[in-house]
């Protein structure tokens, strides 16, 4: 996995999936597609869609963890508090040699840099919140995230995909 190159990606990414207005319909539409897409696939993942404050979708699939919730509480507030992919402040971080704790003082117990939480961003109004997933390894929660979005924003997933690790 190239870091710079992956990073690189994830800004395009987050260039490119911008709604042009959001609602709690929005929100469950979102929801309810990434929910689609991991029954089918057989995930046992945890989905969270929320403006900042105020959840407007959950769902836990069969087998599901606790853990996970809290991953997705963790996740979500990297995006609130760096207004980027949970994943891009990760591979960072990765890529220059320290932990959130270190650089910015804040506990992972309560912040988590694992892909899988990504910016809701509405133009006009920039990050407003975030979509976040559970339950697969990091930089698959991430993709999973990314291709709903793109799906319901009409942007070929193939041109924003993380290249094959």
């Amino acid at each position: 996995m190239d870091l710079a190159h992956d990073l690189q990606t994830i800004a395009a990414q987050e260039r490119a999936l911008v709604f042009p207005r959001f609602d709690s319909d929005r929100a469950w539409q979102i929801g309810a597609f990434l929910r689609e897409l991991a029954v089918a696939r057989s995930h046992a993942v945890a989905i969270d869609v929320r403006t900042f404050g105020l959840p407007l979708f959950f769902c836990a699939l069969p087998g599901a963890t606790p853990d996970n919730v809290s991953w997705v509480q963790r996740k979500s507030r990297v995006v609130e508090h760096f207004r980027r992919s949970s994943y891009a402040i990760g591979l960072r971080l990765q890529q220059t040699g320290t932990t959130l704790a270190d650089k910015h003082g804040l506990p992972a117990t309560e912040y988590a840099t694992h892909g899988g939480a990504f910016p809701l961003a509405v133009e006009g109004a920039g990050v407003i919140g975030s979509v976040t997933v559970s339950g697969l390894p990091q930089r698959l929660d991430h993709e999973l995230v990314v291709e709903a979005l793109c799906a319901q924003l009409g942007a070929d997933y193939s041109q924003l995909a993380l290249a094959k690790a």
